[in-house]
C-alpha cells in the first residue's frame, strides 16, 4: 500500500517538475491553472469521480478503460474549446452527465464495455470543451491542458479507490447509494441552469 501511495505521488508531481525545467514559471502557472480548473467545479468533480466509481462497479476491464479514455477524449474536447469551435449546451451537457453517470451507478447498469465507453466519451467532450473554452488568455494551451487532464485522472483514481468498497459485504449497496447522491446533485445542478 505504501508503495502505491509513493508511486501515485511521484506520478502526480512529475509533470510539475518537467514543466518547471522545460518552460519555466509561465508553463508552471498555466499547468496549475489547468490543474485547478476541474477541481474548482463541483459538476466536473462529481462526473469525473463517477467515472472512476462506475468503473469499479463494472470491474475489469472497465475499471481502467473508462478512466483512461475519459481524459483522452476530454483533451480532444478541450482542443475544440481552445480553437473556439462552438458546442451548444455545454453546461447543460455537463449537468446531464452528472445525472446520467450517477444514475447508472445507482441502478447498477452494466452495459458492454463499448457502450459504457461511448457514454463516457460523449460526456467527456462537454467537460473538455468547457475546460478549453475557459483557457485564460495568458495561459499556455499545452501546459493548461496537461493540468486539467492530470487533475481529471486523479479524480478518477479517487472514484476507483472509493469503489474498492465493492469487495465488502455491504459495498455494492454503498456504491449504489453514492451513485444516487451523485445523480441527485446532478438534478440540483441541472435545475439551477434551467432556472437561471
Amino acid at each position: 500500500m505504501r508503495r502505491a501511495v509513493w508511486i501515485a505521488l511521484l506520478v502526480w508531481l512529475a509533470p510539475l517538475a518537467a514543466l518547471a525545467h522545460a518552460e519555466g514559471a509561465a508553463a508552471g502557472s498555466s499547468f496549475l491553472t489547468g490543474f485547478l480548473h476541474p477541481i474548482r467545479g463541483i459538476d466536473h468533480v462529481l462526473a469525473m469521480f463517477a467515472i472512476g466509481l462506475w468503473g469499479s462497479q463494472l470491474g475489469m476491464p472497465a475499471i481502467w478503460v473508462l478512466p483512461v479514455a475519459f481524459p483522452l477524449v476530454m483533451a480532444f474536447g478541450g482542443a475544440l474549446g481552445i480553437a473556439g469551435v462552438p458546442l451548444p449546451g455545454t453546461e447543460i451537457g455537463i449537468a446531464i452527465s452528472v445525472v446520467a453517470l450517477g444514475s447508472v451507478i445507482a441502478l447498477n447498469v452494466r452495459p458492454p464495455v463499448g457502450a459504457a465507453l461511448g457514454l463516457a466519451a460523449f460526456f467527456a467532450i462537454f467537460h473538455g470543451h468547457a475546460h478549453g473554452a475557459e483557457l485564460p488568455g495568458q495561459a499556455g494551451a499545452i501546459a493548461y491542458s496537461a493540468g486539467f487532464v492530470l487533475a481529471t485522472g486523479l479524480i478518477h483514481l479517487s472514484g476507483i479507490a472509493v469503489g474498492l468498497v465493492m469487495h465488502l459485504p455491504r459495498g455494492p449497496a454503498l456504491v449504489r447509494i453514492g451513485g444516487g447522491v451523485i445523480a441527485l446533485a446532478g438534478v440540483w445542478l441541472l435545475a439551477g441552469l434551467i432556472t437561471a
